[in-house]
């Protein structure tokens, strides 16, 4: 990784796009710190805390804190990443939005236009609610038209423009530029959960065995946990495809072999962050409005879906809910996995190629070989996916080590950072390539 920044340093261009890339991120944690205007942000804080973040630890993570603090980037890209979703899942409804996919890149522009005007409205409505809601419950300054409108105002502004610098860097910089927008709130918030690890296992450790101890058991899982998500994202299996030869003229064409990867977490982070937003969104409504903090049945189910609750060996009847989330787990990384991944479509573009899997007959027998192929992989997927998230929820639990990054983090921060260092690779090569040839 290091070798690779230091030979892309080399590069003008890539440098170029590196330095713009580390400016963008300077703007977005310096907006995280801006306080949004009519609400006072020291009872906001003590809300936050008085809540135990209850349902709010992992949304709070991808805004880097803004929602702690309550700045104008409060809401963060949430609202993009939702709409993207939204509008994948559309895709696959839709039939025009399907053409529009398929219609190459300006089909693609047109379907990135559409997101956009969602992120807005999508943003514009979870402002408006959470200015209803803590105005309410006497959080800002005024509840009153004025402030309401300031604030719904200032949180939409500060999601667009979050998507502006997103696109920006994905155009002038390197990687993903939504995706390391994430990926920099996540890290953010990193030291400071390392400090409350030191606070809570070590400084106030008995004595300096047990704080050794402690030491290294959080080492450990950090590290066991991030060595198996970087196995988890490369993991893929390579279908073998042999193409026939033809003959074109008087020369003959084709012939050669190649093969198509199926990665082991086909799905990436998106069946978490599904079956998180599922269940948490009850809880965070409840929070939000003050709800959920009493003793009936309507508390004790919110309990059950708020990770905070699982694991716990005091109450556990409610890592019920830590079932159902597996379920949900595994259930998205099949669902999101089949409209992503069509292996009839793939098996018919193969069979007009002259392409065949070796000892697989084109055609039906490919897709129902790919699709056997891909069940299985997918449930691979999924287990380690549900292993790398259960893992801090367990500690959680156990230890009440409560810290805003887990599994899902860890998960979004090594494949953006893979990503990005391969981008940075494709681009080295491709440079390399131009400049032998202008020799």
């Amino acid at each position: 990784m290091l070798e690779t920044l230091r030979k892309a340093f080399k590069i003008k261009d890539i440098r170029s796009r590196i330095f713009y890339t580390f400016l963008m991120l300077i703007v977005i944690r310096i907006g995280s710190q801006l306080p949004l205007p009519g609400v006072n942000g020291e009872v906001i804080a003590n809300w936050f805390a008085s809540q135990g973040a209850d349902g709010l630890n992992f949304f709070n993570a991808i805004t880097g804190g803004s929602f702690e603090q309550m700045s104008v980037f409060a809401l963060n890209i949430t609202p993009y990443i939702t709409s993207s979703i939204i509008m994948q899942l559309l895709t696959i409804a839709i039939p025009k939005l399907e053409e529009m996919q398929k219609d190459g890149e300006d089909g693609r522009k047109k379907i990135a236009e559409i997101t956009r005007y969602v992120t807005v409205v999508l943003a514009l409505i979870q402002a408006t609610a959470m200015a209803i809601g803590f105005g309410r419950s006497n959080y800002l300054d005024k509840f009153d038209a004025l402030h309401v409108i300031m604030m719904v105002t200032s949180l939409t502004a500060g999601s667009a423009v979050l998507m502006w610098i997103g696109e920006r860097i994905t155009e002038k910089g390197v990687g993903n530029g939504i995706s390391i927008v994430l990926t920099i709130n996540i890290i953010s918030r990193i030291p400071e959960d390392l400090m409350t690890l030191y606070t809570q296992f070590i400084k106030n450790a008995p004595n300096v065995g047990n704080a050794i101890i402690a030491a290294l058991v959080i080492l450990a899982v950090i590290l066991v946990t991030v060595v198996f998500v970087i196995i988890l994202q490369d993991g893929q299996r390579k279908i073998p495809v042999q193409y026939s030869k033809k003959i074109q003229g008087r020369k003959q064409v084709g012939g050669q072999s190649s093969h198509i990867p199926l990665k082991v977490n086909t799905a990436g982070v998106i069946p978490i962050i599904f079956a998180q937003s599922i269940m948490q969104f009850p809880v965070v409504i409840a929070t939000i409005m003050g709800k959920g903090n009493g003793t009936g049945i309507g508390s004790k189910i919110l309990h059950g879906l708020s990770q905070s609750y699982w694991c716990n060996p005091e109450q556990p009847i409610y890592s019920i809910g830590l079932v159902v989330y597996i379920i949900l787990v595994v259930a998205f990384a099949y669902f999101y996995t089949s409209i992503t991944f069509n292996p009839l479509e793939i098996a018919n573009n193969m069979k007009r190629q002259g392409g065949f899997i070796p000892g697989i007959r084109p055609g039906k027998p490919t897709s129902d070989y790919l699709t056997k192929i891909l069940n299985y992989i997918v449930f691979v997927g999924a287990v380690g996916l549900t292993i790398v998230a259960v893992i801090p929820i367990f500690f959680n639990g156990i230890f009440n080590a409560n810290v805003s990054f887990g599994g899902t983090s860890i998960i979004i921060i090594v494949g953006v950072i893979i990503e990005t260092l391969k981008q940075i690779e494709s681009q080295m090569l491709v440079r390399y390539y131009k400049g032998f040839l202008n020799d």
